[in-house]
């Protein structure tokens, strides 16, 4: 008696975790999708990370270019008298 009252439980408590992990295996597909989407995206962020810091080496660079110029402007001026 006392063994089936064991089975009963342990068969019971089989189909208990059996309900609550198939909503999680039902989703493991769309989570996959899901996890290949991000790295995808991460690996886009680092490209664009790459290429804005390219960006702002150019533009220090024009800066740099632009103050050298500037400079030059105002000795011309002063040698002009003017």
């Amino acid at each position: 008696m006392v063994k089936w009252i064991v089975l009963a439980v342990v068969l019971f408590a089989l189909v208990v975790l059996a309900l609550a992990v198939r909503p999680v295996l039902a989703r493991l597909p769309r989570l996959r999708r899901a996890a290949v989407a991000l790295q995808r995206r991460a690996t886009e962020a680092e490209a664009l990370r790459d290429t804005a810091e390219a960006l702002q080496k150019r533009a220090e660079a024009l800066q740099e270019q632009l103050d050298v110029t500037h400079r030059r402007v105002e000795l011309i001026k002063a040698k002009r008298g003017g």
